[in-house]
C-alpha cells in the first residue's frame, strides 16, 4: 500500500517534469532521389530558403539560408565535408555531418517580419538509427525524432529498394548498405528555434545536406510526402502508466 502510493507520487512528478507544450510535429519522407522540398512546400511556404553548405569550410557559421534575412541561423559544432558517396547533394559540393561519438551540432534559430519557423526539411544521406534530432522552443523540447523508425518505414536495404544506396550521378549505387531520402519536419500548432543534430548511439557519422527552412502560414498544406509512424509520446505513456497506478491503488483500499 505504502510502496504503491510512492510509486503514484514518483510518476505524477515525472509527468509534471516533462515539457508542456510538447507540440505535434509531422515527420515525412518523399519519393526515391529527392534531394530538395516537394511542390507542396515550396508551393504554400510565404518565406522559405536552403543552406546548400558549399563553400563552408568550418561546421560553426552563421547563414541567412538565402531568405534575405527572415530567417537566420547559427550552427554551432558540425563538421563539413566534400561530396563523397555518403553525402553531397547533387554529388558535388559539401556537406555537414554530426561525426560519431561527440555532442553534435545546434542550428539556432531567429526570423524577422514572420511569425517563426515550423517546417524544417533535409536530405539525409547514408541513414543509420544513430540518426537523432532534437526540437526546441524557448530551451524546452517541444519535439524529437529517431531515425530508427525511418529505418524500419524505408525497409531493408536490398538490391530492389530504390531508397538505398547513392542516387547522385557521380556516386551511383554507392554505399547500397545505407538509405538516402528527403525528410519533412512540420509543426502544426507552433514553431521551434533550436534544432540538435547527433548521433546516438553511435553507428557513423550523421550525414545530411540541404538543410531547409520555413514559415508555412498554414502547417498541414506543407505536409507531403509519406508519413513516417511514430511512437506514443512519452506524455501519453507517463499519464497510462499513471492510470495504472491509480486503478491499481483504488483496488488496494478496498483490500
Amino acid at each position: 500500500m505504502r510502496l504503491q502510493s510512492v510509486w503514484l507520487a514518483m510518476l505524477m512528478v515525472s509527468a509534471a517534469s516533462l515539457p508542456s507544450h510538447a507540440d505535434s510535429i509531422t515527420v515525412t519522407y518523399g519519393a526515391p532521389g529527392m534531394q530538395t522540398p516537394s511542390a507542396a512546400v515550396l508551393r504554400y511556404a510565404t518565406t522559405i530558403g536552403t543552406e546548400t553548405f558549399d563553400g563552408r569550410t568550418s561546421g560553426s557559421f552563421s547563414t541567412s539560408f538565402g531568405t534575405g534575412g527572415a530567417i537566420t541561423g547559427k550552427y554551432s559544432g558540425g563538421s563539413i565535408a566534400s561530396a563523397n558517396l555518403y553525402g553531397g547533394a547533387g554529388g558535388s559540393g559539401s556537406y555537414i555531418q554530426a561525426l560519431a561519438n561527440t555532442v553534435g551540432y545546434t542550428i539556432t534559430l531567429a526570423t524577422s517580419g514572420v511569425p517563426g519557423v515550423n517546417y524544417f526539411g533535409y536530405w539525409l544521406s547514408a541513414l543509420d538509427s544513430g540518426n537523432q534530432l532534437t526540437f526546441k522552443r524557448d530551451g524546452a523540447v517541444v519535439g524529437s525524432y529517431s531515425s530508427a523508425n525511418l529505418v524500419t518505414a524505408l525497409g531493408s536495404c536490398t538490391a530492389s529498394n530504390p531508397f538505398c544506396g547513392n542516387p547522385t550521378a557521380r556516386f551511383k549505387g554507392q554505399d547500397s548498405g545505407e538509405a538516402f531520402a528527403f525528410i519533412n519536419f512540420v509543426d502544426l500548432n507552433g514553431f521551434f528555434d533550436e534544432i540538435d543534430v547527433y548521433e546516438k548511439p553511435a553507428s557513423g557519422n550523421y550525414e545530411s545536406d540541404n538543410h531547409t527552412v520555413a514559415y508555412c502560414p498554414t502547417p498541414a498544406a506543407c505536409v507531403n510526402g509519406t508519413a513516417i509512424p511514430e511512437p506514443m509520446p512519452v506524455l501519453v505513456i507517463a499519464t497510462a502508466l499513471i492510470a495504472v497506478a491509480l486503478f491499481r491503488l483504488r483496488h488496494a483500499f478496498r483490500d
